[in-house]
């Protein structure tokens, strides 16, 4: 029996921010390497090309937000013949911490979103009907639970000496 992943296993972070310890094993996951950064800055333990969307959906989504919903549906279709990269990914994060690498600027409609849910299972999908709004949240949500420092200000905190 495989063990679920957990969530929190599985972090994204843009190619331009600063990497730390807790990135766990940083794997890009875009096609292209991003323009204007060098290896060592970048920090990238593996690059996993075969999971990045096509180059053909790539140009055809453009990082258009009113295509993300069709861009969603068919990179995952696209995903489902690359079984064993994704394998091998899920595998990585119920090991250790992991962190997918993008370039794009647009947090809210990244590619890597779709993946991240692609790897955490069937249950995970929530593109389809969610609103552009609600995925931005999340996404914030996702992000500000993954900094560490912050987390502890996420949790409830007492209050003392108050009736």
């Amino acid at each position: 029996m495989q063990h679920k992943i957990l969530p929190a296993n599985i972090a994204l972070k843009r190619a331009y921010d600063p990497p730390n310890e807790a990135d766990g094993l940083r794997v890009l996951v875009d096609r292209l390497w991003p323009r204007g950064l060098t290896k060592k800055a970048a920090a990238i333990d593996e690059w996993a090309k075969d999971v990045a969307p096509s180059t053909e959906l790539r140009k055809w989504y453009g990082h258009d937000p009113e295509r993300w919903t069709e861009f969603g549906r068919r990179y995952r279709a696209e995903l489902k013949s690359k079984g064993e990269a994704l394998e091998a990914l899920r595998s990585k994060a119920r090991a250790a911490p992991i962190t997918l690498i993008y370039a794009a600027h647009d947090s809210a409609h990244t590619h890597a979103l779709v993946l991240r849910d692609v790897l955490l299972g069937p249950d995970r999908h929530h593109l389809d009907g969610a609103s552009s709004e609600l995925r931005a949240g999340r996404t914030l949500r996702q992000g500000v639970q993954q900094i560490p420092g912050l987390l502890q200000l996420s949790q409830p905190q007492s209050v003392i000496g108050i009736a």
